[in-house]
Order: structure tokens, then C-alpha cells, then sequence
């Protein structure tokens, strides 16, 4: 499960030897295009994951027997965690230029972090549920014009999640790289987000930035949800793990070790 175990060594395209790595929007845009193929199988898997969740927990918004849809949204969200390791996984093997073939990969992480990443994506998925059902309450009563206590309850949400953003990208490196105890990983992330603060900001910002202009001009924006099935999911890790890989891989000496242990 952790930075030692087998399988990390297998050959990618890679680049040219000693060219040096583009940077910033330059470094997104290679890397968009030349997995793009495997970025798209990326947010597919991860899509039809999450899938029995999100129904269950649209089908609670919308009164169908709402508490048992929400607590059966909440146990559906099981395979959530191992998805988001494998898939964090997958798309900073791409940053170090060793792409290999996402259903190898995807399955064999996911085989090897369920069992701790289970819980974790469950907790995740009730924090991201419970933020939508207190801004459709939000909004609902500003259109009744029954919101009390004025713009503290928006800027209190908003740090919520923005707090949620800038942590969890580290727990799920974590538990795709290294291995640890939970509780040591949760105060692991948090220390790191705070010593990497304007990364694990921007990180945070650009990974979420998609989600909330979607959100935010609901229900007209349902005309891209093919784009979210297909590629928006994959362009947010990608966006946001730009921010946080480098001082995470950088802290453990990730790449470092694995290029050594490929030379062995």
C-alpha cells in the first residue's frame, strides 16, 4: 500500500532524457494533451463509482424518502476513498512521466487502499453532501428572504470547504504513497497544508474553480454535465494536484526514490 511495494517501476513514454520539464499553464497543457485518453478513462471509472451514491443522495433532495436515501447515499459511498486514491495515484504518475494503463493501475491501487481509504471517502462524501444541503438552504432562504445573520453563514461554508480542499489532496498522496496510520496521515495533511499554505491555497481555488461555476449557474449549466462525465472531474485533480504534488513529492523524496529503485 505504501512508497515500497511492487509494480511502481513499470516503463512509460516518459521524455527525452535530461529535457527539462515544462512549467506551470505550459506543464498542464502537455500533460492535457497527451494523456487526454487516459485522463477521459480516468473520470469515466471514477463517474460510474460514484454513480449509486449520487443517485441515492439526489433521490433524498428531491423528498423520496429522504432520510433512508441519505443514509444509503452515505453506505454506497464505500468505494469512494479507494477511487480517489487510484485515481490521485494514476495522475501523478503522469506528472512524473510514467503513464502506464489506467485499468492496471486503477485496480491494483484500489485492491491495495479500500480498506483504509474506505472510511475516509466516506467521511469526505458526507462532508460534500452536507455543504450542498446547507447552500440549498442557504439559497433557498435568501429567495424567502428569511436568512438571518447576513453574510457570516456564506463565508463560513466557503471556509469550510475551502479548508476541506486544501487538506484532503495530502491525505489521499498519503495513502497512495505512504504508509501510515490514519490519524498520523490526517495530522500529517493538516500540518502540510498549512506549512505549503498558498500552494494548498491555489490548489484548493483551481481544483474546485470548475464545480463552483457549474453550481453556480444551475440549472443552465447542466447543458456540460456530458463534459463532467467525460473529462471535468480529471481536469480538476489535475489542476489542483499541480499546486500540491511538488511539496508533497518533494517533502518524501518520492520520485527520487522510485527512479533509484527502478535502477536497482
Amino acid at each position: 500500500m505504501g512508497l515500497f511495494n511492487r509494480n511502481f517501476d513499470r516503463p512509460g513514454p516518459g521524455v527525452k532524457k535530461d529535457e527539462p520539464r515544462k512549467k506551470g499553464i505550459a506543464r498542464f497543457f502537455e500533460l492535457l494533451t497527451r494523456d487526454i485518453g487516459d485522463l477521459a478513462k480516468l473520470n469515466i471509472l471514477f463517474c460510474l463509482t460514484v454513480l449509486p451514491t449520487a443517485a441515492a443522495f439526489v433521490l433524498s433532495i428531491y423528498g423520496f424518502y429522504t432520510l433512508i436515501f441519505l443514509m444509503l447515499s452515505l453506505l454506497l459511498a464505500f468505494p469512494v476513498g479507494g477511487a480517489i486514491v487510484s485515481y490521485v495515484y494514476y495522475i501523478t504518475r503522469m506528472m512524473r512521466d510514467d503513464p502506464s494503463y489506467v485499468w492496471y493501475e486503477v485496480k491494483r491501487k484500489f485492491i491495495e487502499n479500500f480498506r483504509q481509504a474506505a472510511p475516509i471517502g466516506m467521511l469526505c462524501t458526507a462532508f460534500i453532501y452536507a455543504q450542498l444541503w446547507i447552500w440549498m438552504l442557504l439559497f433557498g432562504a435568501l429567495a424567502t428572504g428569511e436568512l438571518t445573520g447576513g453574510i457570516f453563514w456564506y463565508l463560513a461554508t466557503l471556509m469550510a470547504g475551502l479548508i476541506f480542499m486544501m487538506v484532503m489532496p495530502y491525505v489521499f498522496l498519503h495513502l497512495a504513497y505512504i504508509e501510515l496510520k490514519t490519524f498520523s496521515i490526517l495530522k500529517n495533511s493538516i500540518l502540510m497544508s498549512m506549512a505549503y499554505f498558498p500552494r494548498s491555497l491555489m490548489g484548493a481555488i483551481t481544483g474546485s474553480i470548475l464545480w463552483f461555476v457549474f453550481i453556480l449557474y444551475m440549472p443552465v449549466s447542466m447543458v456540460a454535465f456530458p463534459l463532467i462525465v467525460l473529462i471535468a472531474v480529471s481536469i480538476s485533480m489535475l489542476l489542483g494536484l499541480m499546486w500540491v504534488w511538488p511539496p508533497f513529492n518533494k517533502h518524501f523524496n518520492i520520485e527520487e526514490t522510485l527512479i533509484k529503485r527502478s535502477e536497482e
